[in-house]
């Protein structure tokens, strides 16, 4: 009898109950959920970081183009009353010198242009025949495209919901917007020469973030000419 009673009492202590292991199932279940959504979460961020990071580098290796370009504007002793700049929303032309070594100075077309979210880069063969650089001009204005002697568009950033430009003249003014520098006819062309622009800023702002956030949009300020 003494056998049975013990043999009784260690079967009854063993194993767990069915509420027991349902208990435990929740918890493990719980437990996975949880860290789950924390992956999940730590992923997510992954992606937008790497994205944001993307678009500052983007942003960057533009600003350093434009630097580039906007130091070497052809100045107005050469071009005589040709235009060098023209500023318009979503685009931008202007005329710089190229320098090589062992070769002459030349100039060339460059041309930047914001369409369907895409910031592209243009540039126009070299040259030193001003006739031949007035017709380069005028396709660019005439927005060409890839055709002629305006070489290949080179795309620097995607995803850009708007290019914003303001401009500084000699005249003391202060900043206007890029519609004052946007005249195409021989006597604006004068008068804009006439002011002499020194510096540009340009604004860029991220796709998707049209509700006024200031973190979304990039803008700095170049001189124009100061090599």
């Amino acid at each position: 009898m003494r056998v049975s009673s013990k043999v009784r009492s260690r079967s009854g202590s063993s194993g767990f109950t069915l509420v027991e292991m349902i208990i435990a199932i929740t918890i493990l279940a719980m437990v996975a959920i949880l860290g789950w959504r924390g992956l999940d979460g730590i992923v997510r961020s992954r992606v937008s970081l790497t994205t944001e990071m993307e678009q500052t580098r983007g942003m960057q290796l533009t600003f350093a183009q434009l630097q580039s370009d906007c130091a070497q504007i052809a100045p107005l002793s050469l071009m005589s009353a040709r235009p060098t700049l023209l500023a318009q929303p979503g685009r931008l032309l202007m005329v710089r010198l190229v320098f090589a070594d062992q070769q002459p100075t030349r100039v060339q077309v460059i041309g930047y242009r914001l369409r369907d979210g895409r910031l592209t880069r243009q540039e126009s063969a070299p040259t030193r025949d001003l006739n031949l650089l007035d017709t380069m001009w005028q396709s660019a204005l005439n927005d060409a495209g890839d055709t002629g002697n305006n070489g290949q568009a080179v795309l620097l950033q995607s995803d850009i919901a708007d290019m914003q430009m303001q401009l500084w003249g000699s005249d003391g003014q202060g900043w206007r917007p890029s519609a004052a520098a946007a005249g195409t006819g021989s006597q604006d062309s004068a008068n804009l020469n006439a002011n002499r622009w020194t510096g540009l800023q340009v604004a860029l702002q991220l796709r998707g973030h049209s509700n006024g956030d200031s973190s979304s949009t990039m803008a700095k300020t170049f001189l124009l000419g100061a090599s």
